[in-house]
């Protein structure tokens, strides 16, 4: 690790923090929420600039939360310090294939 990393938890309730910066596994992110106050958490996968690493450990069909707002489902299990991108998580926001429940059509 040759600089020190900080990612964003943007609201109380997010289980995904967005990095300034680019991770690789074994890096030691420093997470931020939106008072300042930061913990560490160990990266386990490379994780680019801009994308979102997980909070919590997170189940297939949990949703994901960012910005205090559900963005989308785990579609596999995603584990603490993982990438959380297009590879593991089914986007809802747009889609008219699911109804109020959350539950495809």
């Amino acid at each position: 690790m040759s600089e020190k990393i900080r990612a964003i938890k943007n609201h109380d309730n997010d289980n995904v923090a967005t990095l300034f910066g680019t991770a690789t596994s074994g890096d030691i992110v420093t997470i931020l929420d939106k008072a300042g106050k930061g913990f560490p958490l160990t990266v386990l996968q490379d994780i680019p600039y801009g994308h979102k690493i997980a909070l919590i450990e997170i189940a297939v069909g949990q949703q994901i939360t960012k910005y205090g707002e559900e963005i989308g489902i785990a579609t596999i299990p995603i584990a603490l310090g993982e990438h959380v991108h297009i590879q593991n998580i089914d986007s809802i926001r747009g889609r008219g294939d699911w109804d109020k429940e959350g539950a495809a059509k």
